[in-house]
């Protein structure tokens, strides 16, 4: 079964919508859309019914629906209506008497403050058992997490910290929501373990031209199941969200 994003211009690139049920990276560079992507496919759903959540790992939810609210997207009334939700699992924001003591240790020694709980990020572990028990708790149809860079996927052996990403999107696809994994796009030409065992990668970029404007632009990588178009889009932000145009052309 296919289900509509609410993107304009881009359900026509993947067959007429994601397929339910899968996990899709949604990766960008910082100001490239990730976030109103992310909250444009929820209301899309909330819209049809569908209930949907925006976890969130490092921003505030109070800043998220500050932001999306500029879009009509009907986020206030989602919310009333309880088909759209916010979590915040990310560190505890607030400095607490660690980072008073912290301060006071002498440069030689060696700090621990990223591990004093405060300020580690989660766990796999623990973002999936807050996701799980959303889910079943609110019948979540439409699932965001932001962002996989913010979870602790760390070991000393890469193969172990791949087997651990592995296993996280492999749980995700149980729960048996359509979810989006917002991360950076931090190398365009190098490819992730995320991107390997999902069903499907949309990069978003930002990028001078040859006129030295800078674009902002949309390119399905990936799209298991799927005849997509690969091609690099143009994309603007309009009063409904995101907005996918023709194919990108960088001539002259």
């Amino acid at each position: 079964m296919r289900i509509k994003t609410g993107i304009e211009g881009f359900d026509e690139l993947i067959g007429k919508g994601m397929i339910q049920g899968r996990v899709y990276i949604i990766s960008g560079s910082p100001g490239s859309g990730k976030t109103t992507f992310g909250v444009q496919f929820l209301a899309t759903g909330a819209l049809a019914g569908e209930a949907g959540a925006y976890v969130t790992l490092s921003e505030s939810i109070g800043n998220i629906i500050e932001d999306m609210s500029q879009y009509n997207l009907s986020i206030e009334k989602y919310l009333k209506e309880k088909k759209l939700f916010f979590l915040d699992i990310g560190p505890i924001r607030d400095y607490g008497e660690y980072d008073e003591l912290s301060a006071f240790i002498e440069p030689g020694i060696e700090q621990q403050e990223i591990n004093s709980p405060e300020n580690a990020p989660p766990s796999p572990y623990t973002v999936f058992k807050n996701v799980e028990m959303q889910v079943k708790q609110y019948d979540i149809k439409r699932l965001v997490i932001d962002s996989l860079s913010a979870i602790r996927f760390t070991s000393q052996h890469p193969a172990l910290e791949e087997r651990a990403v592995s296993k996280f999107i492999r749980n995700l696809k149980n729960l048996g929501c359509t979810t989006l994994l917002l991360s950076e796009l931090l190398k365009p030409d190098a490819y992730t373990i995320d991107q390997f065992v999902s069903h499907g990668v949309i990069f978003l970029h930002n990028f001078m031209d040859k006129k030295g404007n800078m674009v902002r632009a949309l390119q399905v990588i990936k799209m298991r199941g799927t005849r997509h178009d690969c091609q690099l889009h143009g994309i603007e932000f309009t009063d409904k969200g995101l907005k996918v145009l023709k194919q990108f052309n960088n001539k002259g």
